[in-house]
């Protein structure tokens, strides 16, 4: 796997929108740095950019939430936050990011300076519908240069969220590269999408079983990952479980799924449908069929559970494709999430 291009990432915890949000989240994401070996002025600078956020939320947003997350470039670790909210939105995002500009109640450093401080900062906004923002912080050496020498976005990205109530969610994605697989330099990417049945730590032990078999078998096309993730699966709840191989070099993207989990090819003209069959892997699965689709240019391959309707468009985000993956995931999640499902999302962008 190539560590400057696909992130290992893990959801630590969502904070409601609410009184209690920006100190929660701040004293949650200071704990967090030190956790993950940020020294003392980088951990300061993470809690400064978290509150400013959640404050913006907290005064500002309808329904937002902020998200903590660890994430990991090989031997190096550090921390992501995602904030999403349905409020008012900014009309105009590049004077919300001018020097000075700060929303009123909030520390008053402007969310330019949280994108000075982070290693990887991205906003969309649309008025009218809400905002999705986040914001990456790596290790400083003595010189104060990141220890992961790229800063921009994974190619691949995702989010889960659990059904209130619950502090662990069911669903959980992967993704890695079928390295040795291409001798044209743009090897075969591989995405999974795991929904284990039911909520709570028994689905989240199924979904675990299924990004480990992800990772650990040899045959990578979709049949073959989908039937080492069966196998995983029994004596678990089993799962709804969708694999997608992109192949850059051939143009093309072959899909396999079992179960309720959705899977799109977006662009600039719409999305096609990927499709399922019924099933429960890990329980019984009908005869795997693979579906093979051309890769759209400039486009996008979303997967995600049905804790998300399919009823979204991202041609009523304006510019949503031009944004990353992690940002793409959140306004989807905005958009098209319920409360009474645990809820995922996965975007892969940029790697054809």
């Amino acid at each position: 796997m190539s560590t400057d291009t696909f992130l290992d990432s893990e959801d630590v915890a969502w904070f409601r929108d609410g009184p209690s949000l920006a100190t929660a989240a701040r004293g949650a994401a200071a704990a967090l740095a030190r956790r993950l070996g940020l020294n003392p002025h980088r951990s300061a600078e993470v809690a400064l950019a978290v509150t400013e956020a959640a404050t913006n939320v907290q005064k500002h947003a309808d329904d937002g939430a902020l998200l903590l997350r660890a994430v990991r470039s090989g031997d190096d670790a550090g921390v992501e936050f995602l904030t999403v909210d349905s409020g008012p939105g900014m009309p105009d995002v590049s004077a919300a990011l001018a020097d000075g500009v700060s929303s009123a109640g909030t520390l008053g450093i402007g969310l330019g300076a949280v994108s000075r401080l982070a290693d990887h900062f991205d906003l969309h906004s649309v008025p009218g519908r809400g905002t999705v923002m986040t914001a990456r912080f790596w290790p400083r050496t003595v010189d104060g240069r990141a220890v992961v020498g790229s800063s921009g976005a994974s190619l691949a990205s995702g989010v889960t969220r659990p059904i209130s109530g619950e502090t662990v969610c069911g669903d959980a994605w992967a993704v890695r590269r079928a390295t040795g697989d291409d001798t044209a330099h743009r090897p075969p990417v591989l995405v999974m999408l795991c929904d284990g049945l039911g909520h709570g730590p028994l689905a989240a032990r199924a979904s675990q079983a299924a990004v480990k078999a992800f990772h650990a078998t040899r045959d990578l096309s979709p049949e073959g990952v989908l039937n080492a993730v069966h196998l995983a699966l029994r004596g678990t709840r089993g799962g709804a479980v969708a694999v997608a191989r992109i192949e850059p070099a051939s143009g093309r993207l072959r899909y396999c799924g079992i179960g309720n989990v959705s899977g799109f090819l977006v662009g600039g003209d719409g999305r096609k449908t990927l499709l399922s069959a019924p099933g429960i892997v890990g329980a019984h699965m009908r005869r795997l069929r693979t579906f093979e689709e051309p890769l759209p240019e400039h486009g996008a391959l979303v997967m995600h559970s049905d804790g998300l309707t399919e009823r979204w468009d991202h041609r009523a985000l304006p510019g949503l494709l031009n944004h990353s993956p992690l940002v793409m995931a959140g306004q989807l999640l905005r958009e098209a999430a319920v409360r009474r499902d645990d809820a995922s999302v996965v975007v892969l962008k940029g790697a054809w």
